[in-house]
């Protein structure tokens, strides 16, 4: 399964057979207050500085979240979204759940964006689907529903299902709908890893999609959190997950390496020979010190 997203001029493709897409996490005002401050001020060169790093750290989609108190989501997310595409020409993934303004932004927006996130309550679902079909966008659809996220593997994958089937009903393409099984903390349940998982390995089974995964919540209130995020994307990447929401400047180097392990073709523009290494953005001996 292959899902298209699009800047002004690129392509980039999540694929169930590899390599890993990793979207930059970092524009996002949550624990960020200097970029919460140009938020309200209207000062982007923060935002610049967060895009550049991350697409240096080999983020192939960047994510935008400007919802902070006080911030004009309406306004700010297309503006914020618009500014980033046109200056460094890379996909964007819309991440809010106010209808208005991602209507705001995917109106403005080039190219093919991502929307993160639809869910499978009847509310989310019947707000934010017609939109992803009116724009072409594509869409990430949650694992949760009115009753909350759910313990149960199995449950999980019905309601994957659920948000496949609306979505096929109205017309938005199978290959446009990126499942995300959630993950909880495993600081307050131990078996929350091994939950999401299976949800992983279940849903790749039976529908054969595309797989996002935002992987910082598993280790959520434990030490040494980068050692869990680490062993977690390596074992989700062999569950099946193929798309992964997390901060690139720390986490490149264990994706690209799940990558080579599960014998992934590199991703655009990266070399497909073993003698010319993993790519402008790797270098080898992150795997080796």
């Amino acid at each position: 399964m292959r899902t298209v997203l699009k800047s002004k001029t690129k392509e980039i493709t999540i694929d169930t057979n590899g390599p890993i897409t990793i979207i930059g996490e970092n524009i996002n005002p949550t624990r960020r207050k200097k970029l919460t401050e140009g938020l309200l001020s209207g000062r982007l060169d923060y935002v610049f500085e967060l895009a550049e790093a991350q697409i240096a750290a080999g983020a192939d989609v960047l994510d935008v979240n400007v919802g902070a108190p006080g911030v004009d989501e309406v306004t700010m997310l297309p503006m914020v979204a618009l500014a980033v595409a046109e200056r460094f020409d890379v996909p964007i993934c819309l991440d809010s759940s106010n209808r208005a303004a991602l209507v705001a932004a995917l109106k403005v927006v080039p190219g093919k964006p991502l929307v993160n996130s639809v869910n499978g309550e009847e509310a989310s679902m019947g707000t934010l689907l017609p939109i992803i079909k009116e724009y072409k966008a594509a869409v990430i659809g949650l694992t949760m529903d009115d009753a909350g996220i759910p313990n149960d593997p199995e449950v999980r994958l019905s309601i994957a299902g659920r948000i496949l089937e609306r979505a096929a009903q109205i017309g938005i393409p199978t290959e446009d709908v990126v499942i995300d099984p959630l993950v909880l903390t495993v600081g307050a349940d131990q078996k929350a890893g091994r939950v999401t998982l299976t949800t992983i390995e279940m849903v790749r089974r039976e529908f054969g999609i595309n797989i996002n995964l935002g992987a910082s919540n598993v280790s959520f209130g434990l030490p040494d959190r980068h050692t869990v995020n680490q062993a977690f994307l390596a074992l989700a990447a062999g569950a099946g997950a193929s798309c992964v929401i997390t901060n690139p400047e720390k986490l490149t180097p264990i994706i690209r390496a799940a990558d080579l392990l599960l014998g992934h073709a590199f991703h655009q523009g990266f070399p497909q020979t073993a003698g010319a290494g993993l790519g402008p953005r790797w270098n080898s001996s992150k795997i080796l010190t």
